[in-house]
């Protein structure tokens, strides 16, 4: 492994490269993680370019100094997201004409691929992020048996970077364990500006037919199976089995290949629809119980927005949950895939109205202190602490 003295540059501003096959205004945690990341090196006086697939509100924006687009196709069973196209030869010209400092590569798709290719026959250091669990979800859309295939391929893509980053300890633990190598923590934040519960909205409930002494249970995400959703509707049949005497209503932010299928199964709940900004704010300050019931995220940026929007969260006790929740004190956890406890954790929450008060209070004070400035420094930090390594691979296997 190459070194430079990297002293030298601990004040120079950076060329930072971002690849990424999603971005907002798409709506999903990892877009909302890279925008956050792009606009937090910017301000600091980096020069950021994004590479990713052309967005329908592009229309024919043109490529620049600071931004190329390329084509994108459906991803197969996930509408409204999309594969870059590999662009090899377009990154060699571009990046022999200016050359970036860093990469940082996002998603593993063919775009990323192709900018891993380019960038490691030009000598640029690569770091990249694991955002998905990809491997956990070809179980859920019917491909078991890519999983192994699949585990391989990211394992592959991401030891020849020189630093993968993880956004949760358990992440780490696991990829550890499927021998992946140099991993670095990166953790995520949440603006406690914008989800905060005086975002609370009377009105908003009424909507729903909730009064005052009513019960919100809310849950935000993506409807597809990996989301494991069908726990949604036991835990609330378990909600209302417990607390007959309630008046409660399952509201549910957001869309995906599940939504028919769940509006069907929960004739009574409400279903919002995708929400962003200052209105996705006022759901989720407008709730009560925030149920969320996945076992394959990698960190599960939802979760601290309900926690500083004063949400009773329940979830299974991993990524984001782990690190956030002190069971009993500002949330409730289950064991992963135990569907009896995580139902008699949200129970317990509204066993009394002083002890969902009190969790919810601790809730948002707890996540008001997790601010994305001190992340992004420490983003800039581990980019700086890539600049001029390049990575030899010497297990035999060729790249280019």
């Amino acid at each position: 492994m190459a070194h430079v003295d990297t002293r030298a540059m601990k004040n120079a501003l950076l060329h930072i490269t971002l690849i990424t096959e999603t971005f907002p205004p798409e709506i999903n945690g990892v877009a909302n993680t890279l925008g956050r990341l792009c606009d937090g090196l910017r301000a600091r006086g980096h020069q950021v370019e994004l590479i990713r697939p052309r967005q329908g509100s592009d229309q024919r924006r043109p490529n620049d100094d600071g931004l190329m687009l390329c084509r994108g196709w459906p991803l197969p069973g996930y509408p409204g997201l999309q594969w870059g196209q590999s662009s090899m030869h377009k990154l060699l010209r571009r990046w022999k004409r200016q050359r970036p400092d860093v990469l940082y590569i996002a998603t593993e798709g063919p775009l990323g691929l192709s900018a891993l290719r380019a960038a490691r026959r030009l000598g640029i250091s690569v770091v990249s992020g694991f955002h998905t669990n990809f491997q956990q979800y070809s179980s859920q859309y019917g491909l078991g048996m890519l999983s192994r295939v699949l585990t391989h391929y990211l394992r592959w893509f991401h030891n020849r970077s020189t630093l993968t980053l993880v956004p949760s300890v358990s992440q780490r633990v696991e990829l550890e364990r499927r021998n992946f190598e140099r991993l670095g923590m990166l953790a995520r934040g949440v603006d406690s500006l914008l989800f905060h519960p005086a975002k609370h909205d009377n009105a908003l409930r009424e909507s729903w037919g909730l009064g005052v002494d009513d019960v919100a249970v809310l849950h935000v995400g993506r409807l597809a199976p990996e989301k494991n959703l069908g726990l949604l509707k036991r835990c609330f049949d378990s909600l209302q089995a417990t607390y007959p005497q309630r008046h409660l209503k399952l509201i549910i932010v957001g869309n995906g290949p599940q939504q028919a299928m769940l509006e069907r199964e929960l004739p009574e709940a409400i279903f919002c629809g995708p929400q962003r900004g200052e209105e996705l704010a006022r759901h989720y300050a407008s709730g009560d119980l925030f149920l969320f019931p996945s076992l394959t995220e990698t960190f599960g940026n939802v979760v601290l927005e309900a926690m500083a929007s004063g949400l009773g969260v329940v979830a299974y006790d991993q990524a984001a949950a782990t690190q956030h929740i002190r069971h009993g004190y500002n949330g409730v956890l289950a064991m992963p895939g135990d569907e009896e406890a995580f139902c008699d954790a949200a129970n317990w929450l509204l066993e009394g109205r002083e002890s969902l008060r009190r969790v919810r209070l601790n809730a948002r004070q707890h996540a008001s202190r997790q601010g994305w400035p001190a992340i992004i420094e420490q983003f800039e930090h581990q980019l700086r602490g890539a600049c001029g390594e390049t990575l030899v691979v010497t297990d035999g296997s060729r790249l280019i």
